[in-house]
C-alpha cells in the first residue's frame, strides 16, 4: 500500500510538472511571439492617482474637453448639468441635496502637473451667452481658454434660447476665466456656408504663426472652418474632400458603403501642424482626412470601417517631438487609443480596454499632450473623468498592449 500511494505521488508530482512546464512553456510562447511582433513605439502607462480628489464633495459629468497650457497644467471642460445627485424639490425653488454627497463642480477645472486643482470656473454669467452643452476646451499661445458648444433648445424655448436655435458661437477666456470675446451670432440655424456663425462647435485647434483658429464644426454644420485669433472674422471652410460643404442628410454610416463625399456629424477635431497639414476627425465615417492649410484635399485614412454608431476618430493629439512624428487618436466607440505614424497613417500599437478602472475607457472622448510627451484623455457619457497616460520613452511594445497598468 505504501508503495502504491508513494507511486500515486509520483504520478501526480510528474502530472503537475507537465502542466506547469506546459503552461511556461505556453507562457514563453506567447511572450516569443510578442517580441517578434513588437514595434518601436512610444511608451505609456496611466498613472491610477492622478488627479488628486476634488475638494467640496465635488463630482464631474461628462468631461467633453481637454487642453494643455504652456505651463503644463490640464484644463478640463465638463457639463456639470450631467451629474444628476439625489435631490427633492421642495418649498424652495433649488433643488435641495438629499445628503453631504455629491455637487456638480463647476465647468472648467485647471490641475497642476501632480494632479492638485488649482482653479475652478464657468458657467452662465452676465456679458455673454453660455453654451447650452459646452464641448472642448483648448489653450492659445498666449494662455486664453476657448470653448466650444454643441448644445440646441428644445422645446418652447425662452428668450436666451429661442427653440430650434443651436450653440453657434465660440467663447474666449483669460486664462483665469475673465470673458474676452464671444465669436459668432448666438441662437442660430445650421448653415454649413455662413460666414457669421458657426453650428455647434466641436472643437478649436491653432496654427499660432498664421494666428488662425482651426473650427471642427462640427455637430450642426460639417465642416472645418478657419478664423482670425484677434477679431473672429471667418476666412474659409470647407467640407469633405476639399468640396464645398452640404448639409444634406447622409443617412446613418454603412460599413462598405461608397465612401462619403460630405462629412457626416460631428466633425469632431481639426488639427493643424507646422508643416502646413491639417488632420480632420471625420468620426461617425471612421476616418481621417488630412488637408493643407487651403483646404487642398491630401490623403485620408479609414479606421476600424466596421465600427457603427458613433464612430472611430474622436479626437487626436500628436506626440511632443519637433517633427510630431506619431498621432495619438482616441477611439471612444471600440475604447482604446491609437498609436500611428504621422506620415503614413499607419497604426502602430494600441492600448486600453473598455472598463471602469484605471487605464480602462468609458466613451473616451478627448485627447492632449503636454511638453513632456504625458497623454491626457477624458471620457464622456457615464465615463466622466480625466486620465494621465506617464510617457515611459521610446520602446518595444506589442501591437496591442491592453491596459498599461504601471510596470513594477
Amino acid at each position: 500500500m505504501r508503495n502504491l500511494k508513494h507511486a500515486r505521488v509520483a504520478v501526480g508530482a510528474t502530472i503537475f510538472a507537465l502542466a506547469l512546464g506546459g503552461l511556461f512553456y505556453g507562457q514563453r510562447t506567447l511572450d516569443a511571439h510578442a517580441r517578434v511582433n513588437a514595434v518601436m513605439a512610444p511608451r505609456f502607462e496611466v498613472d491610477p492617482l492622478w488627479p488628486k480628489p476634488l475638494p467640496h464633495h465635488w463630482v464631474l459629468g461628462n468631461v467633453i474637453g481637454v487642453g494643455v497650457d504652456a505651463n503644463d497644467h490640464v484644463f478640463i471642460v465638463h457639463r456639470n448639468d450631467t451629474f444628476n445627485p439625489q435631490t427633492e424639490i421642495g418649498a424652495v425653488a433649488e433643488p435641495t441635496p438629499l445628503s453631504e454627497c455629491c455637487v456638480p463642480a463647476p465647468p472648467v477645472l485647471e490641475f497642476d502637473p501632480a494632479g492638485n486643482l488649482v482653479n475652478a470656473w464657468g458657467g452662465p454669467a452676465t456679458g455673454y451667452d453660455w453654451p447650452a452643452s459646452n464641448h472642448g476646451i483648448s489653450i492659445d499661445d498666449k494662455n486664453n481658454v476657448w470653448i466650444g458648444g454643441n448644445g440646441t433648445c428644445r422645446g418652447p424655448g425662452t428668450p436666451d434660447c429661442p427653440a430650434g436655435s443651436i450653440d453657434s458661437f465660440i467663447l474666449k477666456f483669460t486664462h483665469d476665466g475673465k470673458f474676452l470675446m464671444e465669436i459668432g451670432q448666438p441662437h442660430q440655424t445650421v448653415n454649413s456656408n455662413s460666414t457669421t456663425h458657426f453650428g455647434r462647435v466641436a472643437k478649436i485647434s491653432f496654427d499660432t504663426k498664421a494666428n488662425e483658429a482651426f473650427i471642427a464644426d462640427g455637430y450642426g454644420n460639417k465642416r472645418v472652418a478657419v478664423l482670425d485669433m484677434d477679431d473672429g472674422h471667418i476666412k474659409r471652410f470647407w467640407g469633405a474632400y476639399g468640396h464645398v460643404p452640404s448639409d444634406s442628410n447622409l443617412g446613418p454610416y454603412i460599413p462598405g458603403a461608397p465612401l462619403a463625399q460630405q462629412f457626416r456629424n460631428p466633425v469632431h477635431c481639426a488639427e493643424p501642424t507646422e508643416d502646413g497639414l491639417v488632420y480632420v476627425c471625420d468620426r461617425v465615417n471612421d476616418r481621417i482626412q488630412v488637408f493643407k492649410k487651403d483646404g487642398e484635399f491630401v490623403k485620408e485614412k479609414i479606421i476600424k470601417p466596421a465600427t457603427r454608431g458613433d464612430g472611430s476618430v474622436w479626437d487626436i493629439a500628436f506626440s511632443r517631438d519637433p517633427a510630431k512624428r506619431y498621432i495619438y487618436l482616441a477611439d471612444g466607440k471600440n475604447e482604446r487609443i491609437y498609436v500611428m505614424d504621422r506620415q503614413s497613417l499607419e497604426i502602430l500599437t494600441q492600448f486600453g480596454d473598455g472598463g471602469r478602472q484605471p487605464g480602462e475607457f468609458f466613451a473616451v472622448h478627448s485627447i492632449a499632450t503636454d511638453s513632456k510627451g504625458n497623454i491626457y484623455t477624458t471620457e464622456t457619457y457615464e465615463g466622466k473623468r480625466v486620465q494621465k497616460f506617464v510617457y515611459k520613452g521610446m520602446a518595444n511594445v506589442a501591437p496591442n498592449q491592453g491596459v498599461v497598468w504601471p510596470k513594477r
